[in-house]
């Protein structure tokens, strides 16, 4: 609000963007201010639902927050990482084995990534309406309401335009997405504001994972809302099957979609596979500090295709599982967040790995 004092924070610097000439992905910028109107909606949704039948990717500009804005949200989500103990983290640790929540801190060393080598990145996650469904620590709690209007902004004025033009690229209502994604809603989002920080590693942990940080996968949940920092890490598996790295464009957003809309459009849209791996050289000894929106559908959904879609009428379904044997968004999110880094793959081959979820359905790391 105009003229309200804000609680100092800390100021995170990250790492300069790499001079690396880098094989960049080739990325559709949508201009989401345009979406404001039932008009700008209709226009920009043959970009969008392209997009994400081809690259699965996009960014995301002008969507409301300046760069200033946007670089606090990073000094509070540091915050999280540099002002709280081991202890306090260990205290507000997320149920991740238990129960499938990732609500709460995910400490470093969970999760196998490769040869024994553990993972050194750690994530905070916050319920979308921040009060209310946790307890917080201490550092963060002058911080809350800024949080909670983060977490708004990025459900109303990002995830619902994507919804309404994912929805228009179908030939459905325009709310036919954004129904299902309440935001007083019982569920999980992953959180809201999850900042996830990762840590370099040592050159003989980067010789035994081959420099992967986070294997090849897709995302759980219907939208991921990236907001873009300079250190470069994130590639995406591009159509000729080819991994290219995903640029830093200033106070920008990269957008992807995951498994629930994946199986919610009958196989029309899909998660694209995407990986962390090690920073250029330029960026290697430097943390690399990301601010993330994860959006899934309300626990109760049953993640069945839209079949009215005319679309999909005109194109076919492609399902994971018979619709009734579909699982509910809950079931799907607790079956991949209690799997991954924790329960055995199966090697198909050199790339790929694979996890029996829910209800016989596959999960396929890339590595």
């Amino acid at each position: 609000m105009p003229g309200t004092t804000l609680p100092p924070v800390p100021h995170y610097v990250p790492a300069p963007p790499t001079k690396e000439d880098l094989d960049w992905a080739d990325l559709v910028v949508i201009d989401i201010s345009k979406a404001r109107t039932p008009e700008g909606r209709a226009q920009l949704a043959p970009q969008v639902r392209d997009a994400m039948r081809t690259t699965g990717f996009l960014y995301v500009i002008n969507h409301g927050m300046t760069q200033s804005q946007t670089d606090r949200i990073f000094d509070i989500g540091d915050v999280a990482s540099s002002q709280v103990s081991e202890e306090e983290k260990r205290q507000h640790a997320a149920k991740i084995a238990e129960d499938g929540s990732k609500m709460g801190y995910k400490l470093r060393q969970l999760w196998t990534i490769d040869n024994g080598v553990r993972d050194q990145h750690e994530q905070y996650a916050l319920h979308r309406t921040i009060f209310g469904q946790q307890q917080h620590p201490q550092a963060l709690q002058p911080f809350l309401p800024e949080m909670r209007a983060f977490a708004e902004h990025n459900h109303y004025n990002v995830l619902f335009p994507i919804l309404q033009m994912l929805a228009l690229g179908m030939e459905l209502p325009e709310d036919a997405f954004v129904n299902l994604h309440g935001f007083d809603a019982v569920g999980d989002t992953h959180g809201t504001a999850r900042w996830i920080k990762y840590h370099p590693r040592t050159q003989e942990e980067e010789l035994k994972t081959k420099n992967v940080w986070l294997k090849g996968h897709t995302d759980t949940g219907s939208v991921t809302i990236l907001w873009s920092q300079p250190v470069s890490a994130l590639q995406i598996m591009s159509p000729d099957g080819k991994w290219r790295w995903v640029r830093h464009l200033d106070n920008a957003l990269v957008v992807n979609l995951g498994d629930t809309m994946e199986m919610l459009s009958g196989g029309f849209y899909k998660g694209t596979i995407h990986r962390v791996v090690q920073p250029p050289a330029d960026q290697r000894d430097r943390p690399r500090l990301g601010a993330y929106y994860f959006a899934l559908a309300d626990d109760d959904v049953k993640l069945v295709p839209f079949a009215e879609s005319p679309v999909l009428q005109r194109v076919g379904i492609v399902r994971k599982c018979a619709d009734e044997d579909a699982p509910t968004m809950r079931e799907w999110r607790r079956g991949r967040v209690m799997a991954y880094g924790l329960k055995e793959t199966t090697r198909k081959d050199d790339v790929v790995e694979e996890q029996e979820i829910v209800k016989g359905i596959i999960l396929k790391h890339y590595n």
